[in-house]
């Protein structure tokens, strides 16, 4: 099986393959080839893994997911629901979740003006965030953040059922079981099963989620089997 490196390699190859949109500012202001893919971050061993929609300024500067004001806000509550305390410090905050959890996005790149990229381009890049998560991650349980982020996971399900997941009052407290499939270099289909336990996106414009969300995710984490 091809390594990561490799895999990476391959995401950039199709990202100059063909244009698609890009904050080519951000890159070039980072000092970064805009389609070098920021495809992840964190610990490929883990049992859990953040999934979030695609990169903001702050991650593509940073070079990793989860990083700009909601993906702090997922850092503090993370390293709380481990240690029980505040991290005393930013570096104490970062390195405790690049050791214990994985960061990942629909896309490995990030979207002009902070929009959502169209399902023809997460459809590009699927192929290679369904590698990631069948050859390379060893974990199981995914915590995708947002709307856009678990609706990624709807050709996993059976029919409608991901859709039907969603739709209900308490999709915030239950989970749901998905089946991965990843194509091999070889032409082969790999599956593999994963928990899904979605939260709201933790962004200061879900004025629905955002006070609630520090405590929705020490209640997903007490789910969660490290």
């Amino acid at each position: 099986m091809f390594d990561i490196a490799t895999l990476i390699a391959q995401v950039q190859q199709e990202a100059q393959r063909e244009d698609f949109p890009i904050d080519i500012p951000v890159y070039k202001s980072a000092g970064l080839e805009p389609t070098k893919p920021i495809l992840y971050a964190g610990n490929l061993q883990s049992p859990l893994c953040f999934f979030g929609r695609d990169l903001g300024k702050d991650e593509v500067h940073a070079e990793q997911p989860l990083i700009g004001a909601s993906g702090t806000m997922v850092r503090e509550g993370f390293y709380y629901g481990i240690y029980k305390q505040k991290a005393p410090s930013r570096k104490d905050l970062d390195a405790t979740i690049i050791e214990r959890v994985l960061l990942t996005n629909t896309v490995p790149y990030k979207p002009p003006g902070n929009k959502a990229y169209l399902m023809k381009v997460k459809k590009r890049f699927r192929p290679f965030i369904e590698r990631l998560f069948v050859f390379h991650w060893q974990g199981n349980q995914i915590i995708p953040l947002g709307t856009e982020a678990f609706k990624w996971f709807v050709p996993y399900g059976a029919k409608g059922e991901v859709e039907s997941f969603y739709k209900s009052s308490d999709r915030f407290e239950n989970s749901l079981r998905v089946n991965l499939s990843a194509t091999d270099d070889m032409g082969m289909t790999h599956q593999r099963s994963v928990k899904l336990l979605p939260l709201p996106h933790p962004s200061p414009l879900n004025q629905k989620y955002y006070e609630a969300f520090p405590g929705m995710l020490q209640k997903r984490l007490a789910q969660v089997e490290f």
